[in-house]
């Protein structure tokens, strides 16, 4: 401890002069003495058990400090106006401490908005910072009780600079567990290096709407994938034990009426089955076998009731069933909607009432503690809320904190080994690898694809060939370096064989009105088509790249249409009539109903949003030098006017048998995605075990019977043939994505625990029926190759 804390104040002392003199007598062998009494009390001992220094804690602390324990105080530029701890903080509520501070100097300030200030922007700067506001916590508070610091992190950790990865759908494209958790890890390690302990990630919403905005945060639509992804993530997150993940948003989040946003996030018209089946398994599956540490409450009400203020829910569901024992943190405003939107409470106290007496832990929201905290102090002078239910709630925020070591190690200790650490060249490689194999192959016809390296012009054209605004939005790192398509294409063939012309703007003047009254382009729109056009003439072929991109989509970016938008159509259209070979790259995390590019276009790439590095990927798959394995999680409709279409589904129910007035059939099913190879499967074999306990054993064995090396994505799928309720068509139970050579053949297990054939009976109670099971293994959802079935007695 000794040799940390003469470290530590060396970094103190980076910027000059502290906020506050340190206190270095606190500072002991193996301890730190938090209440500055001169004793090691139980609550200061690394050696006494989580429970034992919590319940010390906890006897020491007044109302004051204890409800404090319940608030977010907003980082810098979102509510905190300072960036280092001042004199005034002496006065203000949070001297008596703070359950967390969110999002402190991680660059984002808003939509769009990054402060340019050094705290921010230098990595040895902000560690500095971030351990001054730690240190006014420890040594100016009564009992030094640490904040946590929380941080996004789905697409690698919120800060100005961090590995950036592609975003969470890409992830689930990637069908690659291994990769997931090795992103984990990354998060994980960055986010503490760089000061903060707690990252909201994963996110365990389930997919259900095309339209959906926030496609981009889902893993895919499936709930199988959707939980063995978190599972995988969070695990990373957690697996030194320095920081907390905290998973969201619970519960039923995923499933908005018409996929609506802003205030209209509510209300969803999801069935009771599905919610169990679809909705919660992630949660369920991720809490049980990962042991997160933190859970997101969501704003939405479930047949009347919001949420965020429901004892069953938090309390009944989430802790006694599911076994959470972390703490629970609101999303923005879930607690205030009890009173302005669902409009269960009377008023903001009555909310805070509820919210809590419910099994709230954390109010987060972007207003100041006070506003609630005064609340909770009333509440229980009078009487309302329970000193007990407040125990309960706080004792729960501090497991976190000793659990994750802030009691002991509130500091970065070495802000040389954080610049080592974060977004070191090991993690971009890594973070390269995963936008590769994210990247789906839709289209390939005739060979399009791979193209030649041997090109002497080529023409990049499209809204999408420079627009990398993907790579630095929200939610993941801000200010990474990043290489757009236009780059990476650009690498790949020496800029002098490029051409480009953006010929469209991503989106019309009068988008999104022009979704359903079109105009024709204006005089300055036309030029920038006819000059792409000209470009395209000059070169051997074009690459068209396409779609949308973070004006289209994102949170409350959901959307009416699923057509390209602006004059997308037309400038691929007014390309593909020059004759000249053309291949399409489609940017963005909503499926496009993109049928006359499907129709009329031989090669068609999907990357979503590939993350800092998809300029790169992009060019690596474009021209053969990796074959692309990625297969889309999202079910393709060719209109948007076929929703509800996605997987998995009832028997019958997205069939078209029958119709004779609707477009049939879809573009793209879910797990689909071509190669520059081609696989055989054969030789299923199932094994039921020799107890009614053990689980489904699965081989299958996958050939590469083409002429390059490539990655399948083996899935497994089960049905049960005849239950007492109507059940799925197909439930994904299994997945591998393996790399072969040409001719070679590899043997995939797959590992079914008979739990996982359970069903929700009539009674909704929980039970495993004896009967048939069918067990089918492809390429896709629709591309079945295989298909065996076994019998439960």
């Amino acid at each position: 401890m000794k040799g940390r804390k003469y470290r530590l104040f060396a970094l103190l002392a980076l910027l000059g002069i502290a906020s506050f003199k340190p206190l270095t007598s606190i500072y002991k062998d193996g301890w730190i003495d938090l209440n500055k009494n001169g004793k090691k009390d139980i609550y200061e001992d690394p050696k006494q058990s989580v429970n034992a220094r919590t319940a010390d804690l906890l006897s020491k602390m007044s109302l004051e400090e204890k409800t404090c324990q319940m608030a977010t105080l907003y980082g810098w530029h979102r509510v905190l106006k300072d960036s280092l701890p001042t004199a005034d903080w002496k006065n203000a509520i949070w001297k008596d401490g703070i359950a967390n501070i969110d999002e402190h100097l991680n660059g984002f300030a808003g939509w769009g908005k990054t402060p340019p200030i050094d705290l921010v922007k230098d990595m040895e700067k902000h560690v500095w910072a971030m351990n001054e506001t730690q240190r006014f916590f420890i040594e100016q508070t009564r009992l030094g009780i640490p904040a946590d610091f929380t941080d996004e992190g789905i697409r690698g950790v919120e800060a100005y600079e961090a590995t950036g990865f592609p975003t969470q759908l890409n992830m689930g494209m990637t069908w690659n567990k291994e990769l997931v958790h090795q992103e984990g890890i990354i998060t994980g390690r960055e986010a503490r290096a760089l000061g903060y302990t707690n990252v909201y990630a994963p996110i365990l919403d389930v997919a259900r709407d095309q339209r959906w905005g926030r496609l981009e945060e889902s893993y895919g639509e499936d709930p199988y994938l959707v939980a063995s992804m978190g599972i995988a993530m969070a695990k990373g997150i957690q697996q030194d034990g320095k920081v907390a993940s905290t998973a969201k948003h619970f519960a039923v989040y995923s499933a908005n009426k018409g996929a609506r946003e802003g205030q209209a996030r509510t209300d969803p018209q999801v069935a009771p089955r599905e919610v169990e089946n679809l909705l919660l398994y992630p949660f369920k599956k991720v809490i049980k076998e990962a042991g997160i540490m933190g859970v997101m409450s969501s704003y939405n009400d479930y047949d009347g009731i919001p949420v965020s203020g429901s004892n069953y829910w938090l309390i009944q569901r989430l802790r006694v069933e599911m076994g959470f024992t972390g703490y629970v943190v609101s999303d923005s405003d879930a607690l205030e909607y009890l009173a302005t939107k669902h409009h269960v409470a009377a008023n903001l106290k009555e909310a805070v009432y509820q919210a809590f007496m419910a099994g709230m832990n954390v109010r987060t929201t972007f207003r100041t503690p006070d506003s609630i905290i005064i609340y909770l102090r009333q509440l229980v002078k009078e009487g309302r809320i329970p000193m007990d239910t407040i125990n309960h709630r706080v004792a729960d925020v501090l497991r976190v904190k000793f659990k994750v070591g802030l009691f002991d190690h509130p500091y970065v200790e070495s802000a040389a080994e954080t610049r080592k650490l974060v977004n070191s060249d090991a993690s971009q490689q890594v973070a390269l690898q995963a936008s590769r194999e994210s990247v789906v192959l839709l289209k390939n016809n005739n060979n399009m694809l791979p193209l030649s390296k041997g090109l002497e012009k080529i023409a990049v054209v499209g809204p999408n060939a420079t627009d990398d605004d993907y790579a630095h939005t929200h939610y993941g790192p801000l200010g990474s370096p990043s290489v757009n398509i236009l780059q990476g294409i650009q690498a790949k063939l020496g800029a002098d064989k490029v051409l480009y012309a953006k010929g469209a703007d991503l989106v019309d003047k009068n988008w999104p009105e022009s979704e359903i009254l079109p105009e024709p382009m204006n005089t300055a729109e036309q030029a920038m088509l006819d000059s792409a056009v000209q470009i395209a003439k000059q070169a051997q072929m074009a690459v068209v790249v396409l779609g949308g991109n973070t004006r289209t989509a994102g949170e409350s970016k959901s959307r009416t249409s699923l057509d390209l938008p602006g004059h997308q159509l037309e400038l691929i259209k007014a390309i593909k009539a020059t004759g000249k070979p053309v291949v399409v790259v489609l940017i963005g995390t909503q499926p496009m109903s993109i049928n006359w590019i499907d129709k009329y276009i031989d090669g068609i790439v999907y990357a979503g949003y590939p993350g800092v590095k998809g300029g790169i990927a992009i060019a690596d798959v474009l021209f053969g030098d990796y074959n692309p394995g990625g297969k889309i999680t999202l079910t393709w409709p060719k209109s948007v006017g076929q929703i509800p279409f996605n997987f998995p589904s009832k028997p019958g129910a997205q069939s078209d048998e029958g119709e004779h007035a609707k477009i049939k059939g879809l573009l793209y099913p879910f797990g689909f995605g071509l190669s520059y190879t081609s696989f055989g499967y054969n030789n299923l074999k199932i094994n039921t075990g020799k107890t009614a306990t053990d689980p489904i054993a699965v081989t299958v064995e996958v050939t590469n019977t083409g002429k390059v090396a490539g990655d399948e994505v083996v899935q497994c799928y089960i049905r049960d043939v005849l239950s007492s309720v109507t059940t799925y068509e197909k439930l994904l139970k299994g997945f591998d994505r393996v790399h072969l050579q040409p001719g070679e053949t590899k043997t995939v297990s797959f590992t079914i625990p008979r739990e996982e054939l359970k069903l929700y009976n009539r009674e909704m109670k929980f039970v495993l029926e004896p009967g048939e099971f069918s067990v089918m293994i492809g390429g896709s959802s629709s591309d079945i190759n295989q298909k065996e079935s076994f019998f439960i007695k």
